[in-house]
């Protein structure tokens, strides 16, 4: 296939009745040396409708051409109708001797004309003895291109950074205690001390508000009834609190005397008739109930017996017990958390990308690491195949038969993930040229090949390839069962082959097999048949 720019390169359309032309080609030089390049002219004159082709790709040996240039145009006179095209060739070759450039095939219109022949010589470098001669030059190892893994592994340790400050900040932290929870901690005599002088502080008695003034007044005292002598306290009424103290005096549990009880008792009825019968004693019997309760707290205090060891201890054991569920709390709570935000990033990530690509970055592909790891695109054997392959191909060695030796050249580079990936690139150059070049059954060779390795339940289709720089080929593909190394196993793979003929002496094939359902080997061989070449793209 010749795509648009070749065509622009090769034809030349121009406008008139007839045909008349006249073809000739020189050389700049006809003594070169090696590798040193000469360049070809072919110069036609042809009429305004004449239709010109020149000749393209190797058409040139045993000279190689390594450039083709574009038509130069010129008008022979302004009134003339003709135009003089000036096509140039840059040709090379690397080995001493004496050569023809064969004649070359220019179409014009609906005749072909060839150029003569033309000879070159080429002379081998005089080696100046004078300079000494030196070893070559060892390999040099190359540091490979470092990637950007140190990026990523720096936003996930700032994500877990931030993260752990969060979960330290809401959970671990010790957080200043407010007010009301400084209260808490302290003792509950320490506790109704503090809290009668802030009932001191509220405007309830400037205010006659008796009713509120009451209610935090027994509050109070209910309260530490509550957590020092009797534990329903708080939900009692007045009559069940005064028995149940009289009971604790009697059974020596609580050594309160009979004015103390009786002064509760006067206190907690007079604050129910306040409460709920709208009473409405003076301000001053208020103040004196207020410093009774201060005073029947310090008495309750001194009633209550002093704590023994055994029930230190176990005041002791309950605060430690508290102090472990407290911090078992915050653990499961800092686990919770960070299983939640894993899964909801795990989550977020496989709605994005898919939940096998997020399971083969955690736990990691083979293929996955092939795919987005550095390419190489390089050239291999001559004429150059250019494609870009995950690692750089090796030369392989074929051994030719003794009959087949001196009429062929086989240069072989190949790759291989064990039993995943395998690319093979073959260049056949024949020492003479053929009639033709059978491309089906090249192929059938290579099937041959793959059956005789062991495949099997092999499926072919064949269609037209062409590469993005227009070179024409047949790719085969479909899919095969090939064995596992050691094992007596199969595994479903896929393959593929391009092949491509040149001047019906040059075979390149390009074969590709891999296994079944890894997206990751379908996206590598995607990209490597579109990277290849067979010449370098015109300009």
């Amino acid at each position: 296939m010749i795509n648009h720019r070749c065509f622009l390169a090769l034809t030349f359309l121009l406008f008139t009745f007839t045909t008349k032309a006249q073809v000739s080609s020189t050389i700049d030089s006809t003594s070169i040396k090696i590798g040193e390049q000469i360049t070809y002219h072919i110069q036609v004159e042809a009429d305004t409708t004449d239709l010109v082709v020149f000749p393209e790709g190797q058409t040139f040996t045993p000279l190689e051409m390594i450039e083709s240039y574009d038509i130069d145009t010129l008008k022979k006179t302004s009134k003339s109708d003709k135009y003089s095209l000036i096509k140039k060739y840059g040709l090379t070759q690397f080995d001493s001797g004496k050569y023809t450039i064969p004649r070359q095939k220019i179409i014009i219109g609906d005749k072909t004309f060839f150029t003569d022949s033309l000879k070159v010589e080429v002379n081998n470098v005089v080696i100046d003895t004078t300079q000494g001669l030196y070893d070559i030059k060892p390999i040099i190892a190359v540091d490979k291109k470092g990637s950007d893994w140190w990026k990523y592994l720096l936003l996930t340790l700032l994500i877990i950074g931030a993260v752990a400050f969060l979960l330290y900040w809401f959970i671990w932290r010790k957080k200043p205690l407010t007010e009301e929870e400084e209260i808490a901690l302290l003792p509950p005599y320490d506790r109704a001390k503090l809290a009668l002088q802030k009932l001191d502080e509220r405007p309830y008695l400037e205010n006659e508000n008796l009713k509120d003034y009451y209610s935090e007044l027994t509050f109070i005292i209910r309260k530490y009834l509550d957590e020092k002598v009797y534990d329903h306290a708080l939900e009692s009424t007045t009559d069940e609190l005064i028995t149940r103290l009289n009971l604790l005096k009697e059974g020596n549990q609580v050594d309160l005397s009979n004015e103390d009880i009786k002064n509760l008792e006067s206190i907690l009825k007079r604050a129910d008739l306040v409460k709920f019968a709208k009473s409405a004693p003076d301000i001053e019997l208020a103040k004196i109930d207020r410093n009774t309760i201060d005073i029947e707290i310090d008495h309750v205090k001194e009633a209550l017996p002093e704590p023994t060891e055994e029930e230190k201890l176990l005041d002791e054991k309950y605060r430690e017990e508290q102090e472990r569920k407290k911090k078992r709390k915050k653990i499961w709570l800092t686990v919770g958390i960070s299983i939640f935000l894993l899964l909801a990033t795990l989550t977020g990530l496989s709605v994005k990308y898919g939940f096998d690509y997020v399971k083969d970055t955690i736990i990691g592909h083979d293929s996955k690491e092939l795919l987005e790891g550095d390419w190489v695109t390089s050239e291999y054997g001559f004429p150059p195949v250019t494609i870009s392959t995950p690692e750089v191909l090796k030369r392989t060695a074929v051994p030719l038969p003794e009959e087949l030796k001196g009429k062929m050249d086989i240069t072989t580079f190949s790759f291989e993930q064990k039993n995943k990936l395998t690319i093979v690139i073959s260049t056949t150059v024949l020492a003479q040229k053929l009639d033709s070049l059978d491309i089906g059954k090249a192929i059938e060779g290579n099937l041959k090949v793959i059956e005789n390795n062991g495949g099997r339940n092999i499926i072919t289709k064949n269609e037209k390839f062409v590469t993005p720089n227009g070179a024409e080929g047949i790719k085969t593909f479909g899919s095969l069962e090939y064995p596992i190394e050691n094992t007596e196993n199969f595994i479903n793979g896929k393959y593929t082959s391009l092949s491509f003929t040149a001047e019906n002496k040059v075979m390149q094939q390009i074969i590709i097999t891999w296994r079944q359902n890894d997206v990751y080997a379908d996206q590598m061989v995607e990209r490597i048949l579109n990277s290849v070449e067979l010449k370098p793209a015109e300009e």
